[in-house]
């Protein structure tokens, strides 16, 4: 299983989780089963409010789940579309997420508990 981790900078595992995803400058791919990791920088970081294409924004890059502490709607429902699963992660590390994901602690995003503004809290 691949995971796709935004980031702000780039610290391996112990990189802080970006809060948003269309906004994040790095996303780590993270592949469970060999446990390597993978640097890529956001190939649509610059895209107007509420036009979000992630899968432009992964630049190719083929990945099971996403976990981030918030995403729009637009880009939750392009990436489930897919079959990528989206979970909102827990304000920590990469390496705590993927231990929360592991665990099946983390919560799937909804349309219900996706972002609608680029301020909204998450």
């Amino acid at each position: 299983m691949k995971v796709c981790i935004p980031v702000q900078e780039n610290e391996g595992l112990d990189s802080i989780i970006y809060n948003h995803f269309g906004s994040a400058p790095f996303f780590l791919i993270y592949d469970l089963d060999r446990e390597e990791i993978k640097t890529i920088e956001n190939k649509d970081l610059h895209h107007a409010h509420g036009m979000c294409q992630p899968l432009k924004a992964l630049g190719g890059e083929t990945v099971d789940a996403i976990l981030v502490g918030g995403i729009g709607g637009g880009a939750l429902m392009k990436l489930n579309n897919q079959g990528i699963k989206v979970y909102k992660a827990i304000n920590g590390t990469v390496l705590q997420n993927i231990v929360m994901l592991k665990d099946n602690k983390l919560i799937e995003f909804s349309m219900n508990n996706s972002c609608n503004h680029h301020d909204c809290n998450h």
